[in-house]
């Protein structure tokens, strides 16, 4: 098996070729041009909207569920899909090592981390699965989740039980999500905790009913059972980000946590079929990796070592650089506020329709960008299709209960707030 080397994954920036890709000498091929990408203002919400391929008359409120590429993106994808359609094997060897150090760093940037913590993958379900395939737990030890995770998490904690004999336990953190509240929720995470509990496994925004959960409290709470524990008994705290992750200003450092999961085609509005894992250094060294990476492990840091190896779609791996600098040029702080400016605008004029019974708490402290409802008369799934017939697109949770779903992003405007509340009156 031919293994290629990503060299020095760690090393100094690749000065000002980081955004210059080439074709080997030895073979020459042309390579297609791509359209230019419009320039971005990102103090002009207006220019930031025009990055994405979408149409101006359509209000869409669900474009987080699996990002529509902004024109950087799209470049970057088409720029690599050329070369590698050109001569394959040529422009992966003359690109592979450059091209991955540039996303790392990118991704190590917008996390304000460092590069060799974070392993790259297809997707926040890859991610959880691989995390928690490999975590080192003994028969016995217990896994404690809640209630409201999402299914890749239950399932792949049930499948390590299945194989491993670990414990897995759920927690419910609130019993109405409209009224769910920070310290209700630390509350009971924290009465949950035994003497057996080794790992705490939650979700930073949950997809079914939009709470928020208050992070950086849990890992407190978690510190604090840590406090009496030996190093080997520590509890780890893991977080499946996904809707956190490019919504909310806030890194993995700051929110307290071991191990981040993410993928990066939601939020973050970056290429299909990308995501992410950081891990503390600490915590990596609680994981096995569970598929061979594809470079030199002799020295090699955490992140790159648990990284997949293999093919995989390289050109949108490679165009994950585009979306973190987008990212940052704008400002994660800003992202963040207009994010919540929207989705406060369409809780409080969705509060005021009769028919309309909010599911996700009003108050920014327990909620982020998704904005989950019940319309009377309506199922979630008749309620979407009505309002696309409207223009306005919307979503159906796949859980149960399921509740009609908005998800106010970067790409909407105060417009789209008001067409959505409008075509919900009009049901």
């Amino acid at each position: 098996m031919m293994v290629f080397g990503r060299r020095g994954l760690l090393a100094a920036a690749v000065g000002g070729a980081a955004g210059v890709l080439f074709v080997p000498a030895r073979r020459p091929a042309r390579v297609s041009r791509p359209v230019a990408a419009p320039p971005v203002n990102p103090a002009d919400w207006t220019s930031v909207r025009a990055q994405f391929a979408l149409p101006d008359d359509v209000a869409n409120l669900s474009a987080f569920y699996f990002a529509s590429h902004p024109a950087g993106v799209r470049a970057a994808i088409e720029r690599h899909r050329a070369g590698m359609d050109a001569d394959p094997l040529g422009y992966v060897e003359a690109n592979q090592s450059t091209q991955d150090d540039r996303v790392a760093r990118a991704a190590a940037g917008y996390l304000r981390t460092d590069a060799g913590q974070i392993a790259f993958t297809d997707s926040t379900t890859m991610g959880l699965g691989l995390l928690y395939s490999g975590l080192r737990l003994a028969p016995g030890d217990e896994v404690l989740t809640t209630e409201h995770d999402h299914y890749a998490t239950h399932e792949s904690l049930r499948l390590r039980g299945l194989r491993d004999g670990v414990r897995v336990r759920r927690v419910r953190l609130y019993d109405a999500s409209e009224r769910a509240t920070p310290q209700e929720m630390v509350a009971r995470l924290a009465a949950a905790l035994r003497p057996a509990t080794r790992l705490v496994a939650i979700t930073w925004v949950h997809s079914s009913t939009g709470v928020r959960v208050p992070v950086r409290q849990i890992a407190d709470a978690v510190a604090a059972a840590n406090a009496s524990r030996p190093e080997a008994e520590r509890i780890l705290l893991s977080l499946d980000g996904v809707h956190g992750f490019g919504a909310e200003d806030a890194t993995p450092d700051a929110l307290g946590v071991d191990f981040l999961v993410t993928g990066t085609h939601k939020w973050l509005f970056g290429p299909r079929g990308t995501g992410l894992v950081w891990g503390r250094p600490q915590a990596w060294s609680r994981f096995t990796p569970v598929i061979p990476s594809f470079i030199d492990t002799t020295g090699a840091a955490p992140g790159p070592w648990s990284t997949p190896g293999g093919f995989h779609s390289f050109e949108h791996r490679w165009a994950l650089a585009e979306a973190f600098d987008l990212h940052r040029t704008i400002g994660p702080r800003r992202v963040a506020d207009r994010t919540h400016t929207l989705a406060t605008a369409l809780k409080d004029g969705l509060a005021t329709i009769g028919s309309v019974r909010l599911r996700t708490p009003r108050a920014a402290v327990a909620s982020a960008g998704l904005v989950c409802c019940e319309v009377e008369g309506y199922g979630p799934h008749e309620a979407a299709a009505k309002l696309r017939g409207a223009k306005v697109i919307s979503s159906a949770t796949p859980y149960d209960p399921s509740y009609l779903r908005f998800g106010p992003t970067i790409i909407n405007s105060e417009s789209d707030v008001d067409r959505a509340l409008a075509a919900v009156r009009a049901l």
